[in-house]
């Protein structure tokens, strides 16, 4: 019989050395019982036969193809026996106890349905990436025009950077993204758990404002820190940025009401237009670096036919 409270899980593809630590970090920091879960996508960078090598206590589901973030977690799942379910991402690396401290503020704060921490660079500088505020024809509007560049620290005009607040302090959010992502096992079944449209990005959001629908307050708590890299199976920025607006489309179509999702739409695929004309007088001006993000910009644009419809044309 598995006694284990937590189900971990990490979805990995060609991220060898960086899911290595993860995985060490896990068993260095984590006092709470828990079986730990790795699905490898399809790795070419000998992560599986390494993971099986440094870590045999561990359930690997070495695939042959890369499904995606959303549908492994399907693969994963099914070998998943613990009443919770947390997932991370094979870029970090777990500090100072951290899941036992989530894990112990999700049982303090059970109206939340949906837990997170708070992630930093390897530096130790702040990495806002642990949560957002949700996508709203304001916020989009707002990015459009530049105002959330011109006020950075409102929560209103920046609201998806909710102000750039330091996420410092325990306070409910919109979105937990699935870098760190805790969930009562019966709560995730309840939902559907991700939806396998998603194969990279926006997965946690949809999740998250689905789970909002149904009274769930998603919340996080600084005291769990972990080192989060970002991107490291995604180095290419137009490429990740092309999945991300791919993504950000399908929120809008789904989630934004009737008469908010035309202007959502519109805002959003004009942004990257927006960005690119900026970027390219800038680069004329003689402004350092500003010719490389014109080119990535307008790159994105040219290549909207791949994401202005979202998932499902």
């Amino acid at each position: 019989m598995n006694t284990s409270d937590l189900s971990i899980v990490v979805i990995s593809h060609n991220t060898r050395d960086m899911t290595l630590a993860c995985l060490k970090s896990v068993y260095a920091e984590t006092k709470t019982p828990f079986e730990l879960i790795v699905v490898d996508n399809d790795s070419q960078d000998g992560s599986a036969d390494a993971i099986a090598k440094d870590f045999p206590d561990v359930t690997l589901i070495s695939e042959k193809i890369n499904h995606g973030f959303a549908p492994a977690h399907s693969i994963a799942l099914r070998h998943a026996s613990a009443p919770w379910l947390l997932l991370l991402n094979p870029d970090t690396v777990v500090l100072d106890s951290a899941l036992d401290k989530l894990f112990a503020h999700a049982q303090a704060t059970p109206e939340a349905g949906i837990w997170g921490g708070r992630t930093l660079f390897a530096d130790g500088t702040l990495n806002p990436s642990s949560c957002w505020g949700k996508m709203t024809p304001l916020s989009l509007i707002a990015r459009l025009f530049f105002l959330t560049n011109l006020f950075p620290k409102s929560e209103i005009l920046n609201s998806e950077e909710i102000g750039r607040w330091p996420r410092d302090t325990a306070r409910s959010v919109d979105i937990v993204t699935g870098c760190l992502f805790l969930i009562r096992r019966k709560d995730w079944d309840r939902l559907n758990g991700f939806d396998p449209a998603f194969k990279m990005y926006g997965e946690e959001a949809d999740l998250c404002l689905r789970a909002q629908e149904n009274g769930f307050r998603p919340r996080i708590t600084p005291t769990a820190e972990i080192i989060h890299h970002g991107g490291a199976s995604d180095t290419i920025r137009a490429e990740k940025m092309v999945r991300l607006m791919r993504a950000k489309m399908e929120i809008v179509k789904r989630h934004f009401s009737l008469l908010g999702r035309p202007i959502g739409l519109i805002c959003l695929a004009l942004w990257p237009l927006s960005r690119g004309i900026v970027w390219s007088i800038l680069a004329v001006l003689g402004y350092p670096g500003a010719k490389q993000k014109a080119q990535i910009w307008m790159e994105i644009w040219r290549r909207r036919s791949e994401w202005k419809f979202g998932y499902n044309r």
